[in-house]
């Protein structure tokens, strides 16, 4: 709970803070007076004001930030102080001082997936298992045990790199040009259709759907202990479990349960092991279990063994790649809530910070890459959502702006705070259906 709760922390402190930061940026670089920089919000817990005069701060909420800067000058001001107010700025450096704060976020999401593939990473390979009879993939000719090396011409190296492509390409009903390479390196193509119930949302990627599985992981012996069942019958640290009790290619989660229900019963197992096939016969232990029951034990430890591959590119390719994901994770957000405002899409897939917190915690638990991976995807998040023209969000202030360059005057304050009164409506509608689905998450 500790790390779940930093993690959500440091994420949306690191990332608001960078949104405001964009904002400051360009806002000092127009000429506006910025009177405060806060890290946090809530009560100020240090501060310290710069040679511009602007107070940098720490607050009491570490939960993002805010930039507060000199919205009008007071009364009878000189020519400084009205030249450093932000609305007597010309409109056009008005928007770009708003829209800083959501292309900031962008930019970090560019350079984190860009140092994530700078820094490399060992994923699964493309290997897909045997698709179900009658799934689009089985009736594009696919057999299972080929990798998939390209989705509509774009290479794919590894599986999440082949679950993206098919997400940013795989319209339901469209069918995709899918390129795989047999056991002896022949690649050939295949047409694959896109059901029409796959949609790229929270709760399947289409793939699945489609038929296309992620080959199995096969059952490796990591550690044999001493005097147990498994030394007894020969096993070894190393050994790939390849038949169990008759069933062929099991997963590690068949050979547990097959063992789990054999106490004191003789299993035949065949191993591969350096590149040959040993049969071996192995009785597990009967122990009770903590509900009373007999179960085999056969007193080994078991890993996944799965074909990785090593992803990692060069600075200029990193670059470009991260500039690229960006894009398309912003593409395929502004896509998504564009088919749950059509019906398309279930308004479930709205998140709130509860289940932020929680993948959060998830990620950091996972490693360096994954957090990062999470930090950008949320940096995306923030930069697309801002730019919705939704009153009390960057987006609505452009909005608002592109309304006055059309009347060439400004806008009366009346609209104003209609437009602030319903962005502040819709919002909080959001938040509750957000929390809504947080606690069903959480409770179902």
């Amino acid at each position: 709970m500790l790390l779940t709760l930093l993690a959500f922390a440091l994420a949306l402190g690191l990332l608001v803070t960078f949104h405001e930061l964009g904002h400051y940026w360009v806002a000092r670089a127009c000429g506006v007076r910025v009177l405060r920089f806060s890290v946090g919000f809530g009560r100020i817990l240090w501060s310290r004001r710069n040679r511009h005069g602007t107070e940098w701060a720490f607050s009491a909420i570490p939960l993002g930030g805010y930039v507060k800067m000199l919205e009008e000058p007071a009364p009878g001001a000189g020519p400084a102080e009205r030249g450093a107010a932000f609305m007597l700025k010309p409109r056009w450096q008005r928007s770009l001082i708003v829209l800083a704060g959501p292309v900031a976020n962008l930019l970090l999401a560019a350079l984190l997936y860009a140092g994530l593939h700078l820094m490399g990473s060992v994923e699964p390979a493309a290997v897909i298992a045997s698709p179900p009879a009658g799934s689009a993939a089985a009736r594009a000719g696919l057999l299972g045990g080929e990798t998939l090396v390209a989705v509509q011409g774009e290479t794919v190296d590894s599986w999440p790199q082949l679950r993206w492509r098919w997400m940013d390409a795989g319209t339901p009903g469209a069918v995709l040009s899918v390129s795989a390479a047999d056991a002896l390196g022949r690649i050939r193509d295949y047409q694959v259709q896109v059901p029409e119930v796959a949609q790229p949302d929270l709760q399947s990627d289409g793939l699945e759907a489609a038929g296309l599985v992620l080959t199995p992981a096969r059952p490796r012996v990591t550690q044999v202990m001493a005097g147990g069942a498994g030394e007894q019958a020969g096993l070894e640290a190393g050994d790939i479990i390849v038949s169990i009790d008759g069933r062929p290619d099991p997963d590690p989660r068949a050979v547990i349960e097959a063992v789990l229900a054999a106490p004191d019963i003789i299993l035949a197992l065949d191993v591969l092991r350096e590149g040959a096939i040993v049969s071996l016969q192995v009785r597990p232990h009967a122990e009770v279990s903590g509900h009373g029951a007999l179960q085999g034990r056969i007193a080994v430890m078991l890993g996944a063994d799965r074909p990785m591959v090593t992803v990692r590119y060069g600075v200029f390719e990193s670059l470009w790649r991260g500039v690229r994901r960006t894009a398309e994770t912003a593409s395929l957000t502004v896509r998504m809530m564009g088919r749950m405002v059509l019906g398309e899409a279930s308004w479930q897939n709205v998140s709130g910070p509860v289940t932020i917190a929680d993948v959060a915690g998830q990620s950091a638990r996972a490693g360096l890459a994954s957090y990062i991976h999470f930090l950008a995807l949320i940096s995306v998040s923030i930069g697309v959502l801002n730019l919705l023209p939704i009153p009390m969000l960057d987006g609505g202030h452009l909005l608002f702006l592109l309304i006055e360059a059309i009347r060439q005057r400004p806008l009366p304050p009346e609209w104003l705070d209609t437009g602030q009164r319903f962005g502040l409506v819709l919002l909080a509608g959001l938040m509750g259906l957000a929390f809504f689905n947080d606690f069903m998450r959480l409770f179902s």
